[in-house]
Parts: structure tokens; C-alpha cells; sequence
């Protein structure tokens, strides 16, 4: 597996090409502002997040290939996460709505990118209000855009999952009526080792890597069938986590998958 140091030091990786793919990200931010600020007078949907997160993904060097049953209205995306690229790939190609940490939406810029797709935030830190973040996460589900999230909580190396968390998890265990719970895998096949972002690696210095890359990577989302109901939180978790590891195409099946989550 390659190390982050060698990605980093990639000859295929130039500053000067991700300085031009980020010019032509505001260029492209510029250019669908006006529509969307159009689009949602009156409190009504823009259509024009979606597009930006679809453009700003095929900029930054991906193509997506999409395999399996589009996502359903009102569905709970459980999905693995190796690099910040993961919410411009899944946002553009299904739609979904992202659960965040709440530090995300003071973020100048990134939080107010993150409002416009309608991001649910989550304050981790106020380990009390489990109930309160479980609330948040129902009635975003009683919306009919799919909601997606990362129960490994952090990026890992692609190469093998981490653990899944199951507190997000409670508001679908036993899911409401009319909801499903759809494991995605975001594949970066062999690409993995140079995308994936980990080890302490600063946010800049990785995607100044990645931008820099040449050509394009792609990268397949594999919409897995839905997981059975169960009042099970865990069990959900570890049969979330089984079923993405094993459409990994970078990874074997996960070490210790009936190991409970945390």
C-alpha cells in the first residue's frame, strides 16, 4: 500500500493543475450563484446545489460510475469515507443530504456551501442530547430527500474499514414507516492510496494533492440493497459495515466485522 508520504511526493501530482482546478471551481461557483439565488426566493428548492457538487466532482478529476438501485425517497445513506471528495460524489450523483458535525457549519464558506445542500448538523460534544440529535435525524428523514452518514466518523485509508458508530443509527432502529436503510460503498479502487485522505495529513495539503493529480480517477458508488429492519442499532451497524466492506474493491472484508461497534 502506498504511504501517504510517496502520494504526496507523486511526480503525477502538480500545484500548478490544482491551482487551475480551483480556478475553475469559482469560476463554476460564480457562475451558478445567480440561478441558485433565483431558484430560492420565496423559500423554494434550487435544483443548482446538486449540479455544483455534480460539476465540481467531474473538475476535480472524478468520474463516477453508478451501480444499483437508485436511492428511494426518505432512505438513511450508511456510507464508508476515505476522502472530503465523498460528499461532492455522493451529493452530485444521488441528491442526498449530508449529517455533519456541527464545527462544519462555522466553517467561512464550507458552512455556507453546507447550508445550501441543507446539511444536517450534529454536535457531537453534547454526548446528553443523544436524544435530541436522534429527533434531528428523524424528522430530516421525514423529508424526501435521502440523508446520508459516515458512522466511521472520520476518513480512513480505504484499505480496511473502521469501526462503525451506531448512535446515529437509533433513529432507524426500528426504522419509521416508509424508510430504508441503504449501505453505499464509495470505490476508489486502485486510486485509493492517492485520494484517501488520513495519518494527521493537513486538510490544504490534501487537496492540493488530490486537485493536483493528473488525468481522472473514477470511481464507482455501489447502492447496496437496503438492510432488513431491526431495533438492533449494532446490529444494523455491523451488517452496514459488512456489506460495504465486502463491495470494497481496495479492501478485503473488514477484520472483525461481528465485533460490536462502538
Amino acid at each position: 500500500m502506498a504511504s501517504r508520504q510517496t502520494a504526496s511526493a507523486d511526480p503525477a501530482s502538480s500545484r500548478w493543475r490544482a491551482y487551475r482546478r480551483i480556478a475553475c471551481l469559482v469560476l463554476l461557483f460564480l457562475a451558478y450563484l445567480p440561478p441558485h439565488m433565483i431558484a430560492r426566493r420565496g423559500g423554494r428548492s434550487s435544483a443548482w446545489p446538486r449540479r455544483f457538487l455534480a460539476s465540481a466532482t467531474r473538475i476535480a478529476g472524478t468520474r463516477v460510475e453508478m451501480i444499483g438501485q437508485p436511492l428511494e425517497p426518505h432512505s438513511l445513506v450508511v456510507a464508508n469515507h476515505t476522502s472530503w471528495l465523498d460528499i461532492l460524489i455522493l451529493g452530485g450523483a444521488t441528491g442526498t443530504r449530508f449529517v455533519s458535525k456541527a464545527e462544519i457549519e462555522r466553517v467561512p464558506l464550507i458552512g455556507w456551501l453546507a447550508d445550501q445542500h441543507r446539511t444536517l448538523y450534529i454536535d457531537r460534544a453534547e454526548r446528553g442530547d443523544a436524544h435530541g440529535q436522534v429527533r434531528r435525524i428523524a424528522a430530516g428523514l421525514a423529508e424526501p430527500l435521502p440523508l446520508a452518514i459516515f458512522p466511521e466518523g472520520t476518513t480512513s485509508n480505504g484499505r480496511a474499514l473502521l469501526p462503525f458508530r451506531s448512535t446515529l443509527l437509533h433513529a432507524v432502529a426500528p426504522p419509521p414507516p416508509g424508510t430504508s436503510i441503504r449501505p453505499v460503498a464509495i470505490d476508489y479502487g486502485e486510486s485509493v492510496d492517492v485520494v484517501a485522505w488520513h495519518s494527521g495529513e493537513p486538510g490544504l495539503a490534501n487537496a492540493l494533492r488530490v486537485l493536483g493529480l493528473k488525468g481522472r480517477r473514477r470511481v464507482t458508488v455501489r447502492l447496496l440493497d437496503p438492510l432488513p429492519p431491526s431495533a438492533n442499532r449494532k446490529g444494523l451497524a455491523r451488517s452496514a459495515r459488512a456489506a460495504i466492506g465486502n463491495a470494497l474493491s481496495s479492501a478485503g472484508p473488514p477484520d472483525a466485522l461481528e465485533a460490536p461497534a462502538p
